[in-house]
């Protein structure tokens, strides 16, 4: 798509503004209907059997008493699920993982499900089947996977990316190397080396709204799909293929969304509701619990990272390496890969080289997780950063900036950057009043810089003018962030209307073409791009109607705040024609008045952030409190600034409960021991700070309005700015994520002998 680089630089009518957002009211008032608030008449519940080991071979399924129950109306196991994925490995895994087939791979795992008429007679169906097991050796910690020892969980999986192939499977799903330059002659010219490994622990979205879905299978062969979901088009094509359906036939809405964060755009039990649906000849609603969310599905990964990096005295880092072993659940993924990709991307380096290892456990199947394995690796990075301009002698901040990565860096994953933002929020940071703070008894500052690529994608929208002059803009990609608002912004600057007149909907597959999942930082960015060319044809559309209610040659017409206006002395006289003057006569000059797009957006443009954190840690108990938190990010152009410091703000409140609390324990039998809020324990409002932002617009000259994505990189510095702080109040380098108070102790008795 080809647009005129010059239209960044217009004054902006709607975008940068604040309107109110478009679904409050809905949300506030109880009236959205998110994925258990639908129903249809007639409807079953689904339950699912879930294993209590985590790894066992299943033996035998024996499902006969649980079908004699009264009121039960379908029971499947994997039987009712036939492989039809014709050796697509990743489509293989969605299946077994929403199935259990010949084994059980976590805690949790599916096995069989039920349909009934209420939730008794389905649980007291599951008590029934029955079940037999041959439990098998476990493993669950990334670094006790890749040993010579460990249980091999799966002999088909053999390392991929490594010459010669391997002739034996192993834990290890996949290596994969990014680069450049000489590492070892590097290190020979560094005055300084800092080489140390880190460890995270896994951790969930912790979105507020479980996973939902009701499916509906006709008679005819077609059927329906109600979800809570970031990308319904996706949903449609996995459950098609897993049930062998013709896509068309399948018709999936998405419901309001409860949050997601990258943990809804997995299929998890939507193909067992619709397999369900089937073999009952009913609707079947399915709703996880709060334990089946945590137990089964995906968190994000568990790592164990090893970084070192050297540096001249002057500051200039000469090499870098890191190697990063990612958990990925039971099944092979590239989730190290995006770690390896992302560890370095901050800085301008001549030698550098990441090495990942996707590593397979006895956990649920990993899902992204806003900035997906970014934070993890950030992480390690930004602590060694850290450590390294201290023994410089260099302020952390000045040591960043000289070595930052700026327009025309080749970055360590491959590509040259074009405009990028990294340097400037440096800057902005060094001279931010939150950096000269003052600090009190047992305080300490950290910062740390963070990196996304940001998406673009297949994206498809309509704009339809309405009789009365409004617009419907629909859109395929779930609103997730509030991009319902931005793109209403964005249709009425281009059209020069009212953001009032314009309303943005999320279509169903049925009715609008194909959108790739709202994941990446894509939704706004993409879809915009498509808004901003279906609203071009739409004002073209209206140029000649206006032409034609004048009589007129069409290229004596123009189109300015939201009016068709007729150029030149020749045709000055003539009143300018506004949207809704155009459309109430469109039945008289040609009909119907729509623009519509589709493309695949490309050029998103990569995003950087900078935080600054200040804690206090109580040397007695070893607990944290975050005393300030800024956030520095660029956003391009910030459509609705409201919500771009939304994106910023709850970035870093998930990072700060990654950072010091939220982690999956695991008990020695494989089991889950803390699968709920009560024990899994996210930041609540007490836990936090009024989180500061401070929004810079470094245009993407891709995009016409200069937008990029900004929901992902706001969690990828917290990590590290909130380890570097807590090792400068402690006085003891942290390494080990979250940084509870118990590991917060134990470092600190370390570090006094005891």
């Amino acid at each position: 798509m080809s647009f005129d680089a010059a239209y960044q630089s217009q004054k902006f009518k709607s975008v940068g503004s604040r309107p109110l957002r478009p679904d409050g009211v809905d949300k506030v008032t109880g009236r959205a209907r998110y994925g258990a608030d639908f129903n249809m008449p007639g409807q079953l519940v689904a339950r699912v059997l879930r294993s209590p080991h985590a790894h066992a071979r299943i033996v035998s399924i024996d499902t006969a008493r649980a079908e004699a129950v009264k009121g039960v109306k379908a029971v499947v196991t994997a039987a009712d699920l036939p492989d039809l994925t014709n050796g697509d490995g990743a489509l293989f895994a969605v299946l077994d993982n929403c199935m259990a087939r010949t084994k059980a791979l976590y805690d949790g795992h599916a096995v069989a499900a039920v349909a009934a008429i209420d939730e008794k007679s389905a649980k007291a169906a599951l008590k029934l089947i029955d079940i037999e097991y041959e439990v098998l050796p476990h493993v669950v910690d990334v670094d006790a996977a890749t040993r010579a020892d460990a249980p091999i969980l799966n002999d088909t999986v053999f390392t991929s990316g490594v010459t010669p192939a391997p002739d034996k499977p192993s834990n290890v799903a996949n290596r994969s190397e990014f680069g450049h330059g000489d590492v070892d002659a590097g290190f020979e010219q560094a005055d300084f080396i800092v080489e140390r490994s880190y460890k995270t622990e896994q951790t969930h979205q912790g979105y507020i709204e479980p996973h939902a879905c009701v499916a509906n299978c006709n008679s005819d062969g077609t059927a329906e799909l109600w979800v809570c979901t970031q990308g319904h088009f996706v949903y449609r094509q996995t459950c098609a293929d897993l049930l062998g359906l013709e896509v068309s036939k399948l018709r999936v809405t998405s419901s309001e969304i409860g949050g997601g964060f990258g943990g809804k755009t997995h299929v998890w039990a939507e193909p067992v509701a619709l397999a369900l649906s089937r073999k009952a000849g009913r609707p079947v609603k399915l709703v996880m619990s709060r334990e089946e969310v945590f137990r089964a599905s995906g968190p994000t990964s568990a790592t164990s990272i090893d970084v070192k990096i050297g540096a001249r005295k002057d500051g200039k880092i000469t090499a870098a390496t890191a190697t990063l072993r990612y958990t990925s659940g039971p099944y092979a993924d590239m989730w190290a890969e995006l770690g390896a990709m992302t560890s370095f991307a901050c800085y301008d380096l001549a030698n550098v080289k990441t090495v990942g290892f996707e590593v397979i456990v006895n956990r649920p199947k990993v899902a992204a997780y806003r900035a997906p394995s970014a934070p993890m690796a950030a992480f390690a990075v930004e602590s060694a950063i850290d450590e390294l301009a201290h023994k410089i002698g260099m302020d952390a901040v000045a040591f960043r900036i000289k070595n930052a990565a700026r327009e025309g860096s080749k970055s360590s994953y491959g590509p040259v950057y074009g405009p990028i933002g990294i340097g400037p929020t440096l800057e902005a940071a060094q001279s931010h009043p939150h950096m000269s703070a003052p600090l009190g008894e047992n305080q300490g500052r950290g910062m740390a810089c963070g990196f996304w690529f940001n998406f673009g994608g297949q994206t498809c929208s309509d704009l339809n003018i309405n009789a009365d002059g409004t617009v419907t803009l629909a859109v395929g990609t779930v609103d997730v962030g509030g991009s319902r608002a931005s793109l209403s912004l964005i249709a009425a600057e281009e059209l020069g209307i009212d953001y009032q007149d314009v309303k943005a909907v999320i279509a169903d597959t049925a009715t609008l073409g194909y959108n790739d999942m709202t994941d990446g930082s894509r939704g706004t960015f993409s879809t915009s791009m498509a808004t901003i060319s279906a609203a071009r044809n739409a004002i073209e559309t209206m140029r000649a109607r206006a032409a034609l209610t004048w009589d007129i040659p069409v290229d004596d017409v123009f189109w300015e705040d939201g009016h068709a206006k007729a150029m030149g002395t020749k045709y000055g006289n003539l009143a300018p024609l506004s949207v809704k003057d155009i459309a109430a006569e469109a039945g008289n000059t040609g009909g119907p008045i729509a623009g519509h797009s589709e493309m695949v957006a490309d050029g998103a443009g990569v995003s950087f952030a900078t935080h600054i954190c200040d804690v206090e840690v109580d040397p007695e108990t070893g607990s944290t409190r975050i005393v300030r938190y800024t956030v520095i990010q660029d956003a391009g152009k910030a459509v609705h600034p409201s919500y771009v410091e939304g994106q910023y703000q709850g970035g870093a409140a998930q990072g700060i409960g990654w950072a010091l609390n939220e982690e999956y324990i695991y008990g020695e039998d494989g089991r889950l021991q803390n699968p709920g809020f009560l024990d899994y324990r996210i930041p609540v409002c007490s836990d936090l700070p009024m989180i500061d932002t401070q929004i810079l617009e470094i245009p993407n000259p891709n995009h016409p309005y200069g937008v990029r994505g900004v929901g992902e990189t706001s969690i990828v510095p917290p990590l590290a700015a909130i380890a570097n702080a807590v090792s400068n109040a402690a006085g003891v380098r942290m390494s080990h994520i979250p940084m509870s108070p118990p590991r917060i102790l134990a470092a600190l008795n370390a570090e006094k002998g005891k």
